[in-house]
């Protein structure tokens, strides 16, 4: 999750500060971005090279989506708990240079690393800007959306499995009774979902506009290549318009309008259709004579 507060420094890191307690970072320079990684403790089970290695791999697959690193330099910081296994609790604060704080258990296991989607999540919030809080459903709905999708672009996950999750999850973007619309509705399906629902139907509206030769992927490159990184503050029109403009399109623009303030149920039974996604219970299939069957196999295309 990326914070609302992204500006404010925790008290215990400030403290470590201060106090030159910090321990020394290791950097990890990946898509022209130093990544300074530091650890909490080093009473993990996996060696620290595992954990960097897992690192590595998320902002890999961000890379790949954006170009590049959306931000020059981050600092990303590991704790590490008894609580449980595997990883949580991953926030992104925009300060300068943005930060990311993330948990995994001391006995995390290297298979439960590279299964892990929440690294992936947490380093796309760089590549969008701050935006006011009402909006705070666009932030998480493109990590959502867009995490699995630079993870079939750099081979981790198959094209196969994320449109099964998707069709999966997405329904629980819908509106529910007394919904007002994704900037008035704060509910986590709804700010999660939701948002990522307003990216699915995006990216479909501006390669069928553009006739496939533009994506949501194109939008959230130049978003981020004019300065709409999550170390800067802009408006969700500001950021809609720089997007539209790449496209050539105003879909951006036309379905915040559309569900900003009202709830708009989208047809994902028509989308899956068009899209050539077969639901066959619990498993889908892929169909490659669906009228929009390029636009899906686009959508994941390592570019």
């Amino acid at each position: 999750m990326a914070s609302i507060a992204k500006k404010t420094l925790t008290f215990g890191l400030l403290a470590l500060s201060l106090f030159g307690q910090e321990p020394a970072p290791t950097t990890l320079e990946i898509g022209g971005a130093k990544i300074e990684v530091t650890f909490g403790s080093s009473d993990f089970d996996l060696p620290q090279e595992k954990l960097l290695a897992w690192i590595s791999r998320a902002a890999k697959a961000v890379s790949c989506y954006y170009g590049v690193f959306p931000v020059p330099r981050m600092r990303l910081r590991v704790n590490s708990s008894e609580r449980r296994t595997g990883v949580f609790g991953g926030t992104t604060w925009g300060r300068t240079p943005p930060f990311t704080r993330i948990f995994v258990g001391r006995h995390t296991t290297e298979q439960e690393l590279a299964e892990d989607w929440m690294m992936t999540h947490e380093l796309i919030h760089t590549g969008f800007p701050d935006v006011d809080e009402e909006h705070h459903w666009i932030e998480e709905g493109i990590a959502t959306y867009v995490e699995p999708i630079a993870r079939v672009q750099t081979g981790e996950l198959t094209a196969q499995m994320i449109w099964h999750d998707m069709a999966r999850d997405m329904p629980k973007g819908q509106p529910q009774p007394l919904d007002q619309g994704l900037d008035r509705t704060h509910t986590w399906g709804r700010t999660y979902w939701g948002g990522a629902l307003f990216c699915l139907t995006a990216d479909v509206r501006i390669r069928q506009a553009s006739k496939n030769t533009k994506g949501l992927q194109d939008a959230l490159r130049a978003i981020r290549q004019a300065g709409g990184t999550i170390d800067n503050s802009w408006s969700l029109d500001r950021a809609f318009a720089v997007g539209d403009k790449a496209t050539g399109t105003n879909v951006l623009t036309s379905l915040y309008a559309e569900m900003k303030d009202k709830p708009v149920q989208v047809d994902l039974d028509g989308i899956w259709r068009q899209l050539g996604v077969v639901k066959q219970g619990d498993s889908i299939t892929l169909d490659d004579q669906a009228p929009l069957a390029a636009i899906r196999r686009a959508i994941t295309v390592l570019r």
